[in-house]
């Protein structure tokens, strides 16, 4: 399986941004999916994820109320609405591809990922 993340740039703060997260398989339509991201120094985090059938999200605290994750109905597609971006949101945001229907927030729980798209927000 393929990711090819896009849909980064350049924003200031309390703008919005929406990422995509494209699969080259099929497979991907059975499996959770998650944005991950990790900003300059720090360590990979959990975003957001989504099940197999979109049916359940789950968000970091940082991104609940602000972040909606989604997925088109094939299941190949998968975006993160950014919404109210704020500086500390700063990173390389990663799209991954859970080994189960459902994925958690550990990174061991992903067995596929995407290049990275690089967000920056302005203050």
């Amino acid at each position: 399986v393929q990711l090819q993340a896009s849909g980064g740039g350049l924003v200031q703060a309390g703008g919005s941004l929406r990422l995509s997260c494209a699969s080259s398989r099929r497979t991907s339509s059975n499996n959770g999916m998650a944005w991950f991201r990790r900003a300059p120094g720090k360590e990979r985090e959990f975003v957001a994820g989504i099940s197999w059938n979109g049916q359940y999200t789950n968000y970091a605290d940082s991104a609940k109320g602000r972040f909606t994750i989604s997925r088109d109905r094939a299941g190949n597609t998968m975006y993160l609405q950014m919404n109210s971006l704020k500086p500390e949101d700063t990173a390389v945001y990663y799209c991954a591809v859970a080994r189960r229907a459902v994925g958690g927030a550990g990174a061991d729980e992903y067995n596929y990922w995407g290049q990275g798209t690089q967000v920056t927000v302005s203050s």
